[in-house]
């Protein structure tokens, strides 16, 4: 298959069929290259060099009383992880200067639990007010099953996306976790979206599911049309149900982030969780396909160094995609 002519198709405005989809995840090794390139016509037509970096900051953590099992914070979890309330204002607001300082240009306040308290949104709601005075930041929650005064409260205070991962597909959702179901997912980001924030969704890469699960949660990111869309691989904590688990290897990671570039060809796919233990080596690869990645530490994980980060987008020749405050407001006068 020319993977070249495939690109050219989508940006025609073909969508890709099933065979194609499994071809891309079954590329011959040999041929990742070729794969890369095809993807990065597609992500250079929608986004030239530029990469977005978004810092997450844990704002509750731990305390959780769902089951997913990919999770080293859920109720069925042994794994030893700190356990705190929802961070005060000061804290959030120290998350948003370290977010500004690295150049990201998205802060990302998540917390554990199924969904936020109206207490647990007011903190919020007040920190991300001060954060959007000082600083030119956009601000993604990801607070679990939110409900809808909720998230319109937080959309009045200025949070301007919101993030609820799909996680996997719809046939393999209760293999993962069943204190909630696939629709409990589905329809909160049809909701954010009802209320005109830009939902972000993303899925998790590496949970024993098949490669036709991964097609289907990419056509479902497509079906929700998710304006984000966070690629996790799988970084098996110990005492979660999958630990031990290690069904990844970098070139399979790569094959992934073609398939979501060819098939959400406009959209901000970033490579997420697990990057750094899965990628490996081939990290700067995944770019060609991905046009955003984080900063910093994950959730309960660390992440790589953010020189290192930076570093890398220097050696490939990219740039990253952001506007201090002060600049913004030179540009507007």
């Amino acid at each position: 298959m020319s993977w070249k002519q495939l690109a050219l198709n989508v940006l025609e405005g073909d969508e890709i069929t099933n065979d194609e989809a499994l071809a891309i995840l079954n590329c011959p090794d040999e041929e990742i290259l070729e794969l890369m390139h095809g993807s990065y016509l597609i992500r250079h037509h929608y986004y030239g060099n530029k990469v977005k970096l978004n810092l997450i900051v844990n704002a509750k953590s731990g305390l959780c009383p769902e089951n997913c099992g990919y999770c080293s914070q859920s109720s069925i979890s042994t794994a030893t992880v700190d356990k705190y309330k929802m961070m005060d204002r000061e804290e959030l607001l120290k998350g948003a200067e370290q977010a500004n300082r690295l150049g990201a240009g998205t802060y990302c306040i998540v917390a554990s639990g199924r969904g936020p308290s109206d207490k647990e949104i007011d903190q919020v709601s007040s920190a991300v007010k001060e954060i959007k005075e000082k600083y030119n930041l956009k601000i993604c929650a990801c607070l679990g099953l939110i409900q809808r005064e909720q998230a319109a409260k937080l959309k009045e205070a200025g949070v301007e996306r919101y993030n609820h991962n799909l996680n996997t597909s719809e046939n393999h959702h209760e293999a993962i976790t069943t204190s909630h179901t696939y629709q409990d997912r589905v329809g909160t980001v049809q909701m954010i979206k009802d209320l005109g924030i830009s939902p972000c969704s993303g899925a998790i890469i590496g949970m024993k599911e098949t490669k036709q699960d991964v097609i289907d949660m990419a056509r479902s990111l497509k079906a929700i049309d998710a304006d984000s869309i966070p690629v996790n691989f799988l970084h098996a904590i110990d005492g979660t149900p999958l630990e031990g688990t290690n069904e990844l290897n970098p070139r399979y990671c790569l094959k992934v982030l073609a398939l979501m570039r060819f098939i959400n060809p406009t959209k901000e796919i970033r490579i997420s969780g697990g990057r750094e233990v899965n990628l490996r080596s081939l990290q700067p690869l995944g770019l060609f396909a991905a046009n955003s990645i984080f900063v910093g530490d994950y959730l309960t994980t660390a992440g790589q160094e953010s020189n290192a980060d930076h570093q890398m987008l220097k050696d490939l020749g990219f740039e990253i995609d952001y506007v201090r405050k002060e600049e913004q407001e030179l540009l507007n006068n």
